[in-house]
């Protein structure tokens, strides 16, 4: 079974869609601890440029990306966590300043409550904007939630305190999401869901932009790359690595650069840097595709500032 949304033929003339990957930092050009060293990113590397992915190299900027080595410590001592850099990122605001540490996986109540303070998805709402999270959930994960036996990550958490309900299998079924693994084959495989449509990586990438042009404000979250970071051998790394880059060329191929801005990101660094099985201190890549991506690019330091840009390009703040 394969789907794809349609192109809409009407998108919405402005709109941000932000590629969110967990746990990829920017690391040492070191193939026996690097996934990237030895990884075929055909997308990437004709996007940035050979060896974009080296710790300590520089902006780079072409005539269709910048990319930013951005800072995910923000000045707070510690490894970064995913719970406070994503919050961050939704946020515009040093939420692990504010709890006074990173944290991590999961929220913590303070880091709850710093995002129930309100983030780009609650933002676009209040504006009259649409604004979605477009990965989607199976129900035994909505069950242990309203069981108690699990907690919302950041991402979700604050979609939901926007209102904005989360994706379910239907949504996925019915194109209006994309799985976290990309194909939708572990819905056939783990979860028990044999009318999910089996996609090829490019296939997904080109279903993520189709979808973003529907919504002023959308959001994309791959997950399984941190886990790939903390588990299992470099040589799946790489296969992941390469992975991700096939469903970004066809995100790259179907993105609109006049109307859209793709933001790619990180909460902070892991998967570079398979060494050890924590988190790294490196910077994340930031890339920016779209329309005036140079002069936003400039104003990308930190994990901070880029909720600024996306309020900035759609003009609600």
């Amino acid at each position: 079974m394969n789907a794809l949304i349609p192109d809409p033929q009407s998108p919405i003339p402005n709109y941000v869609h932000i590629f969110f990957l967990d746990g990829v930092g920017l690391g040492e050009d070191n193939p026996e601890t690097n996934p990237f060293a030895t990884a075929d990113l055909p997308n990437l590397n004709s996007l940035l440029g050979e060896k974009w992915w080296v710790k300590g190299n520089g902006r780079i900027s072409t005539d269709r990306a910048s990319f930013v080595p951005t800072d995910a410590g923000l000045g707070v001592p510690g490894r970064p966590q995913s719970a406070t850099g994503q919050a961050i990122i939704l946020s515009g605001r040093n939420v692990s300043q504010a709890i006074g540490e990173h944290y991590g996986p999961k929220p913590n109540p303070a880091v709850t409550e710093e995002v129930k303070k309100g983030t780009l998805f609650k933002e676009v709402v209040e504006a009259g904007g649409k604004a979605a999270l477009i990965t989607p959930y199976p129900q035994d994960f909505f069950d242990a939630i309203n069981q108690g036996k699990r907690l919302l990550s950041s991402v979700p958490l604050a979609a939901n305190s926007a209102g904005i309900p989360l994706m379910t299998a239907e949504d996925l079924i019915n194109g209006r999401a994309v799985s976290p693994g990309f194909t939708g084959q572990a819905w056939h495989d783990l979860l028990g869901y044999p009318d999910v449509p089996i996609l090829t990586p490019h296939q997904a990438g080109q279903q993520i932009a189709n979808i973003a042009k529907t919504y002023d404000f959308s959001f994309f979250e791959h997950w399984p790359s941190d886990r790939f970071g903390h588990r299992g051998p470099l040589e799946d790394a790489v296969s992941h690595l390469e992975l991700i880059d096939a469903a970004l060329g066809g995100l790259f191929e179907a993105w609109d650069d006049e109307n859209g801005l793709l933001i790619i990101t990180s909460d902070h660094g892991n998967i570079e840097d398979k060494s050890h099985r924590r988190h790294s201190m490196n910077r994340v890549p930031t890339i920016l595709i779209g329309k005036e991506h140079k002069k936003l690019a400039k104003q990308v330091h930190d994990l901070s500032d880029i909720a600024p840009i996306v309020r900035e390009r759609l003009k609600f703040n």
